[in-house]
Parts: C-alpha cells; sequence; structure tokens
C-alpha cells in the first residue's frame, strides 16, 4: 500500500510490539488497552496482530502508522481492535490491516468475520460498510468514556465464503 508521501508496509506483531501498539491504542480510545493485555491477547491460541509500519522505520522503536489485533476460532473471525495513528488516518491504512487480516482469516479457514465499532464514530463505520460488513446487533453503554456517557457499540459481520 502506498501513501501519497510514504509506503506502508503491513508487517506481522508480536509480544515485543505490545509497548507501541498499547501507545497507540491509548491515544485512540478512551479504555486503553495496556501492554500487559496487548500480549495477553496476543498470547491467546489463535491470536494475532499485523502493524502498519512506515516504510524505513524499525518495529517497535517508532510510532505505528496503525495495528489490527485479530482472534480466530471455530472457524470465525473476531476483528479485537484496530486503530490508525491520525496523522494516518484517511490514507487507506485502515484498509490495508483490515484486508490483510481478512486475507489471512480467510488462509486459515474462517468463514465469517464479526467486529464491534462504536456508534458514535462515522468514520470507522463507513471503512466496515465499504468492505461489506453490516451490522447484526447493538449494545447499549458498551464503550466506556473519559468525559459523559457511554456510547453503544454496533456488532458487524462479514461473510468470508467466496
Amino acid at each position: 500500500m502506498e501513501t501519497p508521501a510514504t509506503r506502508i508496509l503491513i508487517v506481522p506483531a508480536s509480544a515485543p510490539h505490545a509497548n507501541v501498539i498499547s501507545a497507540l491504542h491509548g491515544l485512540c480510545f478512551d479504555d486503553p488497552w495496556s501492554r500487559f493485555t496487548v500480549r495477553q491477547v496476543l498470547a491467546m491460541p489463535g491470536a494475532f496482530g499485523l502493524l502498519a509500519v512506515p516504510e524505513g522505520y524499525s518495529v517497535p522503536e517508532t510510532d505505528l502508522a496503525g495495528f489490527v489485533l485479530v482472534r480466530l476460532a471455530a472457524g470465525e473471525c473476531e476483528v479485537l481492535s484496530l486503530a490508525v495513528g491520525e496523522a494516518w488516518r484517511g490514507r487507506g491504512v485502515g484498509r490495508g490491516l483490515l484486508d490483510a487480516a481478512i486475507d489471512r482469516a480467510r488462509a486459515a479457514g474462517a468463514t465469517v468475520a464479526f467486529l464491534e465499532v462504536a456508534e458514535d464514530n462515522p468514520a470507522a463505520q463507513g471503512l466496515y460498510r465499504k468492505l461489506g460488513f453490516r451490522v447484526i446487533g447493538r449494545r447499549n453503554d458498551y464503550y466506556k468514556r473519559r468525559h459523559g456517557a457511554a456510547a453503544a457499540a454496533l456488532t458487524y459481520s462479514l461473510p468470508l465464503t467466496p
């Protein structure tokens, strides 16, 4: 994937990347995951992570353009978290990460993907709809907010069969 100024590489994540994943998670979400939580997620059976890294930078010493954390189980793919740094939004990073994660899930035999997104996040919802995800449910007061009321979560699914 290329952006106008910088080429982005999608690379596998591992436990040593927990610090930079946690840091970006904290910038993007009101209820940030610690590096310990990220390590736990990556250690789960069937879990994997992918990083979006500007070409020429070395990970984990640099800030990330984005990441996705995924879990595969029983023929299903669950996108646990997806974040794109503010400077990289609108440049195809989120789509590149999701495309790569879905390709990997299909290759592993997953037939459906699920994810949840805050109801007050129209940019992410637009991306998911463009990729073919459809709303299948809603959870009231799911996401904690630093200031104000909690936000509902919309559950999306995407069939992965050809």
